[in-house]
């Protein structure tokens, strides 16, 4: 059973052939020496680099007029989501939110900042039983994170065109890179067999997604499923992390952003729902500078959101711990993180 966190040459023929020569003995007398006769050409068995080239180049003509057949049969509802978003990422950065800088100079960081921030964000979830959203500030929960390499897998919607695939691999391969550093932990970007499902799917094939879901993430809970496909409009993306059983080590995860974001969302929830699968499953509103405040003030993961993810990670802490046992330990973590003032 799974347990949910919601909120991943060479060639040596002609070296035997001078050593045969050296061990014969020597013609009585001298022979004319024939000419070399050219070696028969091995018979070209692949494709060439130019045909490798056209079958590229077609497949993702193939793949931008089934992107362009597929938006033009979208749902109303769906076109309709592309204005709002548009709208709301407007809106956010008018305000003054979705900031992008990574050193904000007006939140500056302390210990106890840190300490109190982490306990909230990773040992607390978003939900409590039964995907009830929690009271005060969250249900209490163990630290969990991964023990075993994360292998992002992105897997996408007929609506996202080739150029839209290659920036998000890019752009998600970068960030894998800076989990990676960030956690100690490896986190990369795979074509198949990923622990870590990341669907961009617009409306309608979200709607439809329940069999996909299952194929990609075995034992995922059927009222998982229900809550992707019914996801309110309100929710620009989310995560549900696993660990089998009653495990507080993670084995899978599957995140969900809506094909209709405009670019700034886009990697907006790429950071947050990457980040929060990495085990800070809860958000905060005292949590300051960080991704992990529903105020979206900040787009992108602070330095703030980064030594919590180094704090998780840190092997003075075990999965599993409570609060009340994790606590001592991560202030001293936190201390020396900012005395270190990395």
């Amino acid at each position: 059973m799974m347990q949910k966190t919601t909120g991943f040459r060479r060639s040596l023929p002609l070296l035997g052939l001078l050593a045969l020569a050296a061990c014969q003995a020597p013609d009585p007398a001298p022979r004319p020496v024939p000419a070399p006769r050219p070696q028969a050409r091995p018979e070209n068995t692949g494709p060439s680099q130019e045909e490798l080239r056209k079958a590229r180049a077609e497949r993702n003509r193939a793949a931008n007029i089934a992107a362009s057949q597929a938006l033009t049969k979208a749902s109303l509802a769906s076109n309709a989501q592309r204005d709002f978003y548009a709208r709301a990422e407007r809106a956010l950065r008018d305000g003054g939110r979705l900031r992008r800088d990574r050193v904000p100079l007006d939140a500056p960081i302390d210990a106890d900042t840190l300490t109190r921030n982490f306990i909230a964000i990773a040992l607390r979830d978003e939900y409590g039983a039964g995907g009830m959203q929690a009271n005060g500030g969250g249900a209490p929960a163990p630290l969990r994170r991964w023990q075993e390499p994360v292998r992002v897998q992105l897997e996408f919607g007929a609506v996202v065109d080739v150029a839209t695939r290659r920036a998000y691999r890019v752009e998600v391969s970068q960030f894998a890179e800076r989990l990676a550093q960030a956690t100690g932990n490896g986190v990369s970007l795979t074509d198949s067999g990923g622990n870590f499902i990341v669907l961009v799917l617009s409306d309608d094939e979200r709607r439809a997604v329940g069999s996909r879901l299952a194929q990609l993430v075995p034992g995922i809970p059927p009222q998982d499923i229900a809550v992707m496909q019914a996801l309110d409009a309100d929710n620009f993306c989310t995560v549900f992390a696993y660990s089998r059983g009653a495990s507080p080590v993670y084995s899978n995860a599957v995140a969900l952003i809506r094909a209709e974001l405009p670019p700034l969302l886009q990697t907006s929830c790429i950071h947050e729902e990457l980040a929060q699968g990495m085990g800070l499953a809860n958000d905060s509103p005292a949590a300051r500078p960080s991704v992990f405040n529903d105020d979206e003030e900040f787009a992108l993961l602070t330095r703030h959101d980064e030594l919590l993810l180094r704090i998780l990670y840190d092997p003075r802490l075990r999965p599993g711990m409570s609060a009340a046992e994790a606590e001592p330990i991560v202030r001293q973590i936190a201390t020396e993180l900012v005395a270190q003032s990395i």
